[in-house]
């Protein structure tokens, strides 16, 4: 009778183990590697990781550049003009961006409520580009400002249909990375290289002109 109740306990047992593998497999996000780890799940947990920590830096590169520099410049009624404060909060930008060579920086351009969308949609672009040749003039290599792009008037900080400079502007944000690590191959090891080394430092630079061109 003990040697039955024996086998019927081990049959059970392995019974048992056979009908939790899977469910456990499942849950764990794998089956076990030769290694003895939980291949798919080691794999995801590292996309996490790096997704998150892609994230955290691209916040802290914001703010960063945010310290160093202005991140907005404002424009003359219908004009794509730099006057003397755009280039110099511009110069700030490009001392940041040249000292950071791994992060791509995106130029968004606006006008106030004046004037047509349609208009106001290539304003916006020609002022978006203004910002950017000049600060490729300062030397900031055109890789890393890899788009250039218009709200147009689709984002006035004072909503008003009258002129209003605040609403005139670009805005130079942090977009993400040069090279791999734009593409999502990002590790501990380009964020350690990424972090190497910043700085944010004011600059003093001559002055160059840019074209003239809200609302017709």
């Amino acid at each position: 009778m003990k040697s039955t109740f024996l086998k019927m306990s081990v049959a059970g047992t392995a019974l048992l183990a056979a009908a939790c593998t899977p469910a456990f497999d499942q849950q764990a996000g794998g089956s076990l590697n030769s290694a003895g780890l939980f291949g798919d799940a080691v794999a995801n947990n590292s996309v996490v990781q790096s997704v998150n920590l892609r994230g955290g830096v691209l916040a802290d590169l914001s703010a960063r550049f945010r310290s160093a520099a202005p991140d907005m410049i404002n424009f003359a009624f219908n004009s794509t003009a730099l006057d003397a404060e755009a280039r110099s909060i511009l110069d700030r930008q490009a001392v940041w961006i040249r000292s950071n060579p791994n992060v791509k920086f995106r130029v968004y351009g606006h006008t106030d409520l004046v004037g047509s969308n349609g208009y106001n949609q290539a304003l916006g672009l020609r002022r978006a580009r203004a910002a950017v040749n000049y600060m490729v003039s300062r030397g900031v290599s055109r890789r890393q400002l890899e788009a250039v792009s218009s709200f147009g008037e689709t984002r006035p900080l004072i909503n008003t249909s009258n002129r209003e400079r605040l609403n005139r502007r670009t805005v130079t944000e942090v977009f993400g990375f040069t090279g791999g690590a734009s593409q999502g191959e990002f590790d501990g090891k380009v964020a350690n290289g990424i972090y190497e080394g910043y700085t944010g430092i004011a600059s003093n630079v001559g002055e160059t002109g840019a074209i003239g061109g809200d609302g017709q």
